[in-house]
């Protein structure tokens, strides 16, 4: 009789654990390391005037990436990536200026578009104060309705909780979990947004260069099966 309770429970276990992965689909099988620390290996620079990446990007003794954060564009992966869960850390001078503005591009389907700047993708917001924000950006579409006027020259859907940015000079974490057509972003570990039925659902990975100075470390991600 015990051993039968013994094994009712562990079928038990079993299940629950099967049912919480089969929700989040987040059982992740490879770890990619997608910025290696030591050159720009498997990134492009994006700009509307010809510039080096090696002139806008700094790499330091202890591997992080200082980026100038001029001219405006952006750093892309070559690859295109989808289902995963994406890893950044970046943190702001000490002095930054109020208004710095940045963010994690994912699922770049296009060269540039918008402005002649910015391509068709999702935007995850990182600029001071909306760090969180979700942007549709040249096109791309998700199912929620956008808290600013669709035809608004920059359509977004705001942080769903309060400020979970970092103060100044300390690093942030970005994760941003991509799993078929839903997004959903995490900042500093408080989850901000989530949208679903998402076009495009893959593509490039991309980091916004405003015009002002950031750095980034850690940049990783795990594909999902």
């Amino acid at each position: 009789m015990k051993h039968y309770f013994m094994m009712r429970l562990l079928s038990t276990v079993i299940i629950l654990v099967s049912f919480n992965i089969s929700i989040y689909g987040q059982s992740s099988s490879k770890t990619i390391k997608l910025w290696n620390g030591k050159d720009f290996t498997g990134w492009e620079l994006i700009t509307s005037s010809a510039a080096d990446i090696e002139s806008v990007c700094t790499i330091n003794p202890d591997s992080v990436l200082a980026v100038a954060g001029k001219p405006i564009g952006y750093l892309a992966t070559i690859g295109s990536y989808e289902n995963y869960r994406l890893h950044i850390e970046y943190r702001w001078p000490i002095n930054a200026v109020k208004n710095s503005n940045s963010g994690v591009l994912i699922h770049i389907a296009s060269g540039p578009i918008d402005r002649n700047t910015w391509p068709m993708c999702f935007q995850i917001q990182t600029k001071i104060a909306h760090v969180g924000d979700l942007l549709p950006m040249a096109g791309a579409k998700f199912a929620e309705p956008l808290s600013t006027a669709p035809e608004a020259k920059t359509p977004q859907l705001e942080r769903q909780k309060p400020d979970s940015e970092k103060p100044f000079g300390e690093w942030n974490t970005v994760d941003i979990i991509c799993c078929d057509s839903t997004i959903e972003c995490t900042i500093n570990g408080i989850v901000q947004n989530r949208v679903t039925k998402c076009e495009p659902h893959a593509g490039k990975i991309g980091i916004q260069l405003e015009g002002v100075p950031f750095e980034l470390r850690n940049i990783w991600m795990n594909i999902l099966d």
